[in-house]
């Protein structure tokens, strides 16, 4: 059974850092995309960014490049998404998603809340 549990959610001050882990098993985890989104009820399901099992390489949205880095620890099954200098529509929450392919999200995490005070 595959699992996906985001955890490190929590308040923050505008301009802080949080860093959230997603923590999977039941997978090959370095073989899979770790993707990260994050969802509101004004803005809905955002994408946030993802790292590949090729060579690591990562993407992100406009929004939240060069603040936001995502990284894995194949060692550990774990991906982690660091997030600095926090701004209020950072809120949200956010979960991580895995997918063998790209843009194919197979499973998904329960999220962690993510709220930032201005």
């Amino acid at each position: 059974q595959v699992q996906l549990q985001e955890s490190g959610g929590g308040l923050v001050q505008a301009g802080g850092s949080l860093r959230l882990s997603c923590e999977t098993s039941g997978l090959t985890f370095s073989a899979y995309y770790i993707n990260w989104f994050r969802q509101t009820p004004e803005k809905g399901r955002e994408f946030v960014g993802r790292i590949s099992w090729i060579s690591d390489s990562t993407e992100y949205a406009d929004t939240v490049k060069g603040r936001f880095t995502i990284s894995r620890d194949n060692a550990k099954n774990t991906a982690y998404l660091q997030m600095n200098n926090l701004r209020p529509e950072d809120t949200a929450v956010y979960y991580c998603a895995a997918g063998a392919a790209r843009a194919n999200m197979e499973y998904w995490g329960q999220g962690t809340q993510v709220t930032v005070s201005s």
